[in-house]
């Protein structure tokens, strides 16, 4: 979400090679009243996106950031392709179900949409959910106002919050402790009651990459279904884990909702979400059109979708099969433990992502006293590097980490680059804590100077020390207030 804010209305577009062919300036907050040159306009656009960061150092972002330049021939040439179309565009549409089936291998009586992302499949998939349970306790004569879900306080993205507070569901959540980074399945099922429409679990968390023991939730809600007479959904969101587990940690059972925009090795936005069979899917939730040329039943957030992602993902899956996908990620995984095993040699910092889990490095410092994990982030920008610092949701909000998510594009020779950088960042930092000691000769004019300066060096110290404690303590009530109300997050 984008929030504009009214500056100067004088302000002007200024580039310095657009003067060769547009020598009037162009104001910024008011559309152009006459064309411009193309030459003119791509400069203008072209030298304002320079300040933009690199995609590839990104190590935020799970999603895809390189594709081979066939693949991006693909997406160049249908872009102008409306998925909706189904009749316009039957292969595009026929490439969409192979997909899916080469997927999940399933049996025709499972049902399915393509999506953008993770997002959009799991609104829908608590649409199906929510209106399945209502259907059921409307039959039985029970009431069906206070639907809740239980997830764990780890959900990523605030897709779960969102879909509470749009869709007027309750969300509990099933809270963190120092060491336990994912949802306790235990404490997961012990929130159960009747106006429970379904348990979320997730294949890859955000926060450390770890896979959610989905096999113990199911297990513990079948007895418990079993000794209440309740019926319960369990649903897991494979949003990393979908194109990673089934090719390295083959004995992982899971289940339907994931998107190809992360592993999957597209440019977002494309998934899907699945349901085992018709009727998990209300078909009062389906709409059917005919104005496009036939009866088309569409059941999305969306309407037009672009058909480009699709086209990229069929030429993925083709290009790479099985085994290709299962190198990628091979490769991924070395890197992360290339990446994981260098900065654990500086005896500094303590890894909290697992060795099964996706393809991620997440980590907080032995000790804060001198610097913050939020200062070693700041302190990567000047290399490029985009490195995330964030603390823990409740109640592990007290530890906070940085987290290096590894892609196909992250090289060996990259994870070698970053080592180095971390490290040298960290013993800049050991010698300038929070640079105090360069500010304490500016501190005393008395005639014992050097006892003047150590004296306020150490105050200084001291004070820059109470700092990184407040704002480690302003952190974490923002992060707890986040919690306590339903966080809203930021798109």
């Amino acid at each position: 979400m984008v929030i504009a804010a009214a500056t100067d209305s004088d302000e002007h577009l200024d580039s310095t090679f657009v003067s060769r062919y547009a020598p009037s300036p162009i104001l910024r907050l008011k559309m152009p009243e006459k064309p411009m040159p193309k030459e003119a306009a791509f400069q203008l656009i072209n030298d304002e996106m320079m300040l933009d960061g690199s995609p590839r150092l990104n190590l935020a972002s799970f999603v895809t950031t390189w594709m081979e330049p066939e693949c991006n021939n693909f997406i160049m040439a249908s872009l102008n392709k409306n998925y909706v179309d189904l009749d316009e565009y039957p292969i595009t549409t026929e490439l969409q179900v192979l997909m899916i089936f080469w997927l999940f291998l399933l049996l025709i009586t499972t049902v399915g949409v393509g999506i953008v992302g993770s997002s959009e499949a799991i609104m829908l998939a608590g649409l199906a959910l929510k209106r399945k349970w209502k259907n059921k306790r409307k039959k039985e004569g029970k009431p069906f106002d206070k639907p809740n879900i239980v997830t764990g306080a780890n959900v990523q993205m605030i897709c779960w919050e969102k879909f509470a507070r749009y869709f007027e569901v309750e969300l509990k959540e099933v809270k963190l402790t120092e060491g336990c980074y994912v949802m306790d399945p235990v404490k997961a099922v012990e929130m159960v009651d009747e106006y429970t429409i379904c348990v979320a679990a997730i294949l890859g968390s955000t926060l450390n990459g770890e896979l959610e023991d989905v096999k113990l939730v199911n297990e513990l809600l079948i007895k418990k279904n079993e000794e209440t007479g309740w019926c319960w959904e369990l649903i897991q969101i494979l949003k990393f884990g979908g194109f990673v587990a089934p090719f390295i940690y083959p004995d992982v059972e899971w289940d339907f909702r994931l998107s190809g925009h992360m592993y999957g090795l597209v440019y977002p936005g494309v998934g899907w979400v699945v349901w085992r069979t018709k009727e998990d899917l209300p078909e009062e939730l389906v709409f059917h059109i005919n104005y496009l040329g036939s009866d088309q039943p569409t059941f999305t957030l969306y309407f037009s979708k672009g058909s480009s992602q699709i086209i990229a993902e069929y030429y993925q899956f083709i290009r790479l099969g099985f085994q290709g996908y299962r190198n990628v990620i091979k490769n991924c995984m070395e890197n992360a433990k290339l990446l994981k095993e260098g900065i654990e040699k500086t005896g500094l910092v303590e890894i909290i992502s697992k060795d099964v889990g996706v393809p991620v490095v997440a980590f907080s410092l032995k000790d804060s006293s001198k610097h913050t994990v939020f200062d070693i982030a700041e302190s990567l920008r000047r290399f490029g590097w985009i490195i995330p610092a964030y603390t823990m949701p409740a109640d592990a909000q007290h530890v906070a980490v940085l987290r290096v998510v590894i892609r196909e594009d992250f090289s060996r020779g990259l994870a070698v680059r970053l080592i180095s950088h971390i490290k040298q960042v960290l013993k800049e930092m050991d010698i300038f804590p929070g640079h105090a000691s360069m500010k304490t000769v500016h501190v005393s004019r008395a005639t014992d100077k050097s006892l003047q300066i150590e004296s306020s060096g150490e105050k200084k110290i001291s004070g820059k020390r109470m700092q990184e404690r407040k704002r480690e303590e302003e952190i974490a009530q923002y992060w707890r207030r986040l919690v306590d109300e339903n966080r809203t997050g930021v798109c």
